[in-house]
């Protein structure tokens, strides 16, 4: 069974930054790939970047230039670096993992104020 554990949300000012971290367990992590989502308030959850294990990589057109997604296979971690945060970025964040199944974390919260 895996399991993703989302870290690194929180309450940033418009135009600052977060680097958020879903570590996975289990065995598979090099050969899945690894994506982030999003759900605003009141929004159905959209993709925000992924990453497969061949690293490359894939961004909603919302954040490209803005977010980096990157991968650490000895650690079982993905990363989103998150620049230039925008109030609209406001949303829980949520790691996701493919390979067999879909695998999601619990969210992390991230709040971007004007």
């Amino acid at each position: 069974q895996v399991q993703l554990v989302e870290s690194g949300g929180g309450l940033v000012q418009a135009g600052g930054s977060l680097r958020l971290s879903c570590a996975a367990s289990g065995s598979i992590f090099s050969a899945a790939t690894m994506g982030w989502y999003r759900q605003g308030p009141g929004k159905q959850r959209e993709l925000v970047a992924t990453i497969t294990s061949g690293r490359s990589t894939n961004y909603a057109d919302s954040v490209k230039g803005r977010f980096t997604i990157s991968r650490d296979n000895a650690k079982n971690t993905v990363y989103l670096q998150m620049n230039s945060l925008k109030p609209e970025d406001t949303a829980v964040y949520y790691c996701n993992q493919w390979y067999d199944r879909n695998y999601w974390g619990q969210g992390t919260q991230v709040t971007v104020s004007s």
